[in-house]
């Protein structure tokens, strides 16, 4: 194991570390999630986990795809944590690893209730969630003094894969300046018409970013009015992050991203 990993905690059998692989690019893995990798006997991961991570993982490792994409036949949550908790029964060391946080919109959460549940020991390791670091590799802040002191991280869609019907529209209209919309791109159009109905300016900056941190992303800046018709044009594929608000306008001066050598745009890890 390299040095640097020799005082991180030892991966024990029997355990399920939850772990966010963060929103794409390998550099932005955790010391704690890749002390998993190198450790874990088996890997449970989601669509959203670049197979450049995955290579990480250690010699001999059983790979275990787990991923839910919208309208393609997928394992159901509860298979996934029964799976879960089979293989830590069974003395393995387990890396359940999610794209992002597995806190944010990552069902971690359920799974993290299941384990517990059925007696499972279990660590969570947090991940950069692509509502922060997909803007900044954006060249956009979360926030910025000048614009706003607050922001809303909301899901595009509910668990029945409509627009989240539990979500105060009208309310964070009104009280949020900044609005970071995840799973959004099927329901953008109605999104920005919720907002718009509820007294968002159609002249508001938006950002629909696509694939982000990695080299293939794709940010299309637009307007709420517009934005909806600019991703349809771009032609842009999930996963897609989506940010309104003020914080937009400073991607003109601070994207770094797209300025790199593209053979420096994913730095070694």
């Amino acid at each position: 194991m390299d040095d640097w990993l020799r005082d991180l905690p030892v991966f024990e059998p029997g355990w399920v570390w939850l772990a966010g692989a963060g929103p794409g690019d390998a550099g932005l893995l955790t010391l704690h999630a890749l002390n998993g990798l190198r450790q874990a006997d088996v890997i449970v991961y989601d669509a959203l986990v670049d197979p450049g991570i995955l290579e990480r993982a250690r010699p001999g490792a059983v790979l275990e795809y787990a991923g839910k994409r919208g309208g393609k036949p997928s394992p159901t949550q509860p298979d996934i944590t029964r799976r879960l908790i089979e293989l830590a029964g069974s003395g393995k060391r387990v890396l359940r690893l999610k794209g992002g946080d597995p806190f944010v919109f990552g069902r971690g959460g359920e799974e993290a209730l299941g384990l517990a549940q059925a007696g499972v020991r279990f660590r969570v390791i947090p991940g950069i969630t692509a509502g922060i670091g997909g803007l900044a590799y954006a060249g956009i802040p979360l926030t910025h003094r000048d614009t706003n002191s607050a922001a809303t991280f909301i899901t595009g869609h509910d668990a029945a894969g409509d627009v989240a019907g539990s979500v105060d529209w009208a309310a964070i209209a009104r009280g949020s300046p900044v609005i970071v919309v995840y799973m959004a791109l099927q329901h953008l159009p109605a999104i920005a018409e919720r907002l718009l109905k509820a007294g968002r300016g159609a002249e508001e900056k938006v950002a629909v970013i696509g694939h982000a941190t990695l080299p293939g992303q794709q940010v299309v800046v637009a307007t709420l009015g517009t934005c909806a018709a600019a991703a349809t044009a771009a032609a842009l594929k999930p996963p897609v992050v989506v940010v309104i608000g003020g914080v937009v306008d400073l991607r003109a001066d601070l994207d770094w991203f797209s300025a790199l050598p593209r053979d420096a745009a994913v730095p070694a890890s």
